[in-house]
């Protein structure tokens, strides 16, 4: 299965009701083996840091499975906005 930063994207998307993912590809040639990701999800609320870092991961199990590094950011729209402005 060739993982790419879209399919990425939308199944973080769909399954976490994300309302907003940032994807990005950081393999020194873009092969697909590493990421890093920034999910905001109202999904989010509520939970610590390791939930929120759990939801992620079992979203993402088969993908995780054939990439090399993956970094992660979660926030709740809240944090997002106050982030933004910043």
């Amino acid at each position: 299965m060739a993982i790419t930063a879209d399919h990425i994207r939308d199944k973080l998307m769909k399954d976490l009701a994300a309302v907003h993912v940032d994807v990005e590809d950081t393999s020194p040639n873009r092969c697909a083996a590493s990421f890093r990701v920034l999910v905001v999800s109202p999904q989010f609320e509520g939970k610590q840091l390791l939930q929120r870092h759990r939801m992620v991961n079992t979203c993402l199990a088969e993908e995780l499975n054939e990439i090399h590094a993956f970094e992660q950011k979660t926030l709740t729209p809240e944090q997002w906005e106050k982030q933004k402005s910043q």
